[in-house]
């Protein structure tokens, strides 16, 4: 694997020419997506700024542009209608000031009248390469014209240097805005900071650290944080680093969430019980960015990265790495979060496939089974003879679902752990599988767990089997992702 050096992964991209030849290298991969964001070159990491504006749906993308290496960062602007379809724009900010001259880190979007606001953290670095992060705002005019405003506020000295990830909040009840980022106290608790303003462009001021009761000491950092209104409770989302959590095999970094309420008086939120939930089972899947849906209140759409912080990934060693998850629909039922694909998505199925006809599974299809009860084993992108592939097992005795991707020839991040097992109280009755040609996303129960995993299947690796009492339906999907090389 390459080794970079700091000038390499923090060179500035003067223009696209420079890139060209390694996006026509890319695109020739294997491994490319049919309908799921993917980088046009180089990494793409953290979804950013996910929003609903004047009939648009705009998604950006943390992106380094030259290969699969965190470097120098910049926000890649994607578009789409139907949230199926999405269209390239290029990139929206540039590394170019002195506030982020070492990046432009993740952050939020709120849409006004006549624009939408992009918050930010600038990733300052001095001659001697110390951090101090900056919360900055890009005005994105509805021309397309991105416009940079003086920066909000600098570092709190209070805290360490990680301080990033600002989400805007509007609290209809006081009509105050608040920011709340993600941080690390000086003892290396992570933690929330908020600010607040009676604007969304000035005048920001602090106003303390988020209590979580139960969670004072729960990983040494919290990155992406969130706070959402769905189905009418408060749900916190955010990704607890470096923490051990029961069932997630080697795993230090987490995207998960709690549901509680949140006063924003005290600055308290307070969790229904002691439960951090996670919010994908799956092997791959971090940093989840919501948006608020804009006929329903009660419900919103969330997309993650669907990657690891510190892993690596087969790609890495054709100079491209990352996507992003399809957008779920989220709801409360039952007191936990369920993830839902939308009903859009039917408009990619193409042909139905016969499965008594043969057991060839495509590389980009969905597959759905209703379960009748019983246990239930599915072998996916297994040899002919049956050996090998990701196998989905459900034990009607335990009442659990387990994931095992140990069978794959192409096998990395193994010490993160192969396995994942999710409890069904309720039994098994229904999964959906949306696969692509590097990535599987299974829903289970009609979105009671998700579990979202990068795949590289080889020659060879391209039947199905399926043992136990179900139906089962296939589609081939059809392409909902250009490879635009938009720059």
């Amino acid at each position: 694997m390459k080794s970079w050096t700091k000038e390499e992964r923090y060179r500035v991209l003067k223009s696209a020419e420079e890139i060209r030849e390694l996006h026509e290298r890319t695109i020739l991969s294997d491994y490319r997506q049919s309908y799921h964001i993917q980088s046009v070159t180089g990494l793409l990491n953290d979804p950013n700024g996910f929003v609903f504006h004047d009939g648009v749906w705009h998604l950006f993308y943390q992106w380094c542009p030259w290969g699969a290496v965190h470097g120098l960062k910049y926000w890649y602007h994607t578009v789409s209608k139907d949230l199926v379809t999405w269209q390239n724009k290029g990139v929206c900010i540039c590394p170019d000031t002195f506030y982020d001259n070492k990046g432009a880190y993740s952050g939020s979007a709120l849409p006004t009248p006549d624009s939408v606001y992009l918050y930010y953290t600038g990733n300052h670095r001095d001659e001697d390469w110390t951090r101090k992060p900056y919360t900055c705002l890009v005005d994105l005019k509805d021309g397309g014209k991105a416009v940079k405003l003086p920066p909000l506020f600098g570092m709190n000295e209070d805290y360490t240097e990680h301080q990033r990830d600002p989400k805007i909040i509007h609290d209809e009840k006081s009509g105050k805005n608040y920011i709340i980022l993600g941080a690390q106290t000086k003892d290396k608790k992570g933690c929330v900071i908020i600010y607040s303003s009676d604007s969304q462009t000035e005048n920001w001021r602090f106003e303390g650290q988020l209590k979580v009761p139960g969670f004072e000491d729960f990983g040494d950092m919290w990155e992406c944080p969130s706070i959402e209104t769905i189905s009418g409770y408060d749900v916190l989302i955010f990704c607890p680093q470096h923490i051990r959590l029961a069932g997630r095999g080697g795993s230090v970094h987490h995207s998960g969430y709690l549901l509680g309420h949140m006063d924003w008086e005290s600055l308290t939120f307070t969790p229904d019980n002691t439960s951090f939930h996670v919010l994908d089972f799956g092997f791959d899947s971090y940093a989840a960015e919501c948006a608020a849906n804009p006929n329903d209140r009660t419900k919103a759409t969330l997309v993650a990265w669907m990657g690891l912080p510190d892993a690596s990934y087969p790609t890495d060693e054709e100079d491209w790495s990352g996507c992003l998850t399809l957008p779920r629909e989220l709801r409360v039922r039952d007191r936990r979060l369920i993830q839902q694909p939308l009903d859009s998505l039917r408009a990619l199925r193409g042909e139905k496939l016969d499965l008594e006809a043969t057991n060839v599974l495509p590389r980009v299809c969905e597959l759905e089974l209703i379960g009748r009860g019983g246990d239930l084993t599915l072998r996916l992108f297994a040899a002919e003879d049956g050996s090998g592939g990701l196998v989905v097992a459900y034990d009607d005795a335990a009442k659990e679902i387990t994931v095992d991707r140990s069978g794959m020839k192409q096998r990395f991040n193994t010490e993160l752990g192969e396995q994942r097992t999710r409890p069904l109280p309720k039994g098994l009755f229904h999964l959906r599988f949306f696969i692509d040609r590097s990535s599987i996303e299974i829903f289970v129960n009609d979105g009671d767990a998700v579990f979202s995993s990068r795949i590289f299947p080889t020659e060879g690796e391209n039947r199905l089997f399926i043992s136990g009492d179900a139906s089962a339906h296939l589609w081939r999907l059809n392409r909902a992702v250009e490879d635009d090389f938009a720059v």
